[in-house]
């Protein structure tokens, strides 16, 4: 997460915004239909597979397209999928200056090398 928190941050040009996002994206200054988009991702990651149908609703009401609904759900199942590995391989944590260095070159290079 801190990579992309990175990038995140870079993009937007405001880390205090990112970090107030992941602490509690209800009470950051993002309009109502990022935060619907925040609460359907939340919901995608705590339910492992079946989402209460009010999050998409909500979402949907918002101004998210199915298309992007379907991205954002795999974009947490490889997170999830990513993240299990790592956890189940003892790959090691980094330390945060190098989140920063990874963060600035997915940035500039993107995800795709």
């Amino acid at each position: 997460m801190n990579s992309h928190a990175a990038v995140a941050a870079h993009f937007l040009g405001d880390r205090k915004l990112v970090d107030r996002i992941i602490r509690d994206h209800r009470s950051a200054p993002i309009d109502d239909k990022e935060k619907a988009l925040w609460d359907y991702v939340q919901a995608a990651n705590r339910s492992r597979g079946t989402v209460d149908k009010k999050w998409v609703e909500k979402a949907r009401e918002k101004g998210w397209s199915d298309a992007a609904l379907y991205d954002a759900a795999t974009v947490v199942a490889l997170f999830n999928f990513y993240n299990a590995w790592i956890d189940s391989t003892g790959v090691h944590d980094m330390p945060a200056d190098a989140y920063l260095g990874s963060g600035e070159r997915l940035a500039e290079r993107g995800y795709v090398f």
